[in-house]
């Protein structure tokens, strides 16, 4: 039976990982020590002492951590959500998770996130995000589904539905658009070169409108020659 580790060497082990992790997908840091310096950094922290709480059943102690991080960072976890490794929010303030979302790793979130409830459900009521995904600034997960590995959020959508491995959401409700050519969100952390579904709509709205102009003008030239031509006859 694996043997659970003490506060302090997970704490340690912590501050190693998130190191590394913020290193990874931050370009702005310099220095390992700038760590210290993130709000993220010390709402993840927090969060984990406070989860261990939890799962002791010192819903008091857990909840008061939490608060405590939240008015500190301005992020809120609950500490009943359940995250994995290599866990990141970029910049962070206004970062909102529900008690019951599961999170997998490699995990990157921007600020503004909320991984919420639609208030309609009991029991699991937040999203299930897996390994390897990126939300972007502002968007909102709200309800009890699955966004799947690798996947994108684009910045400001608010996503509803189950989300497949693999794809982009964008807009307000989000819309998936799968790409053949996926890669770990992680790697690239590119919340803006991300397919515009509504722009290719109104695009193809515009082209069929000119498509139609083009052919009332030509329906409105063999009119005129006809005319014309009549004209010429009555002569």
């Amino acid at each position: 039976m694996k043997k659970r580790k003490n506060l302090i060497d997970a704490v340690k082990d912590y501050i190693v990982e998130e190191t590394q992790v913020i290193k990874e997908r931050d370009p702005a840091i310099h220095c390992d020590c700038e760590v210290f310096l993130y709000a993220s950094f010390w709402a993840v922290l927090w969060y984990r002492i406070a989860h261990r709480f939890y799962l002791r059943r010192h819903y008091f102690i857990a909840r008061l951590i939490s608060q405590y991080a939240r008015k500190s960072t301005g992020i809120e976890i609950h500490p009943g959500a359940r995250i994995g490794k290599g866990f990141f929010i970029d910049h962070g303030a206004g970062v909102i998770i529900g008690e019951t979302t599961i999170i997998g790793n490699n995990v990157t979130l921007f600020q503004g996130v909320t991984l919420g409830g639609t208030g309609k459900e009991v029991g699991k009521r937040h999203p299930t995000i897996e390994d390897n995904v990126m939300i972007s600034t502002g968007a909102k997960v709200l309800g009890s589904f699955t966004v799947g590995e690798n996947s994108k959020i684009g910045a400001g959508s608010v996503v509803l539905n189950e989300v497949p491995p693999n794809c982009t959401v964008v807009g307000v409700p989000g819309k998936i658009v799968k790409r053949k050519d996926a890669k770990i969100p992680r790697e690239d952390m590119d919340q803006i070169h991300l397919p515009d579904p509504v722009s290719d709509d109104i695009n193809g709205l515009k082209h069929a409108n000119a498509v139609i102009t083009n052919h009332l003008l030509e329906l409105e030239d063999e009119i005129r020659i006809m005319k014309n031509n009549k004209g010429k006859e009555n002569k």
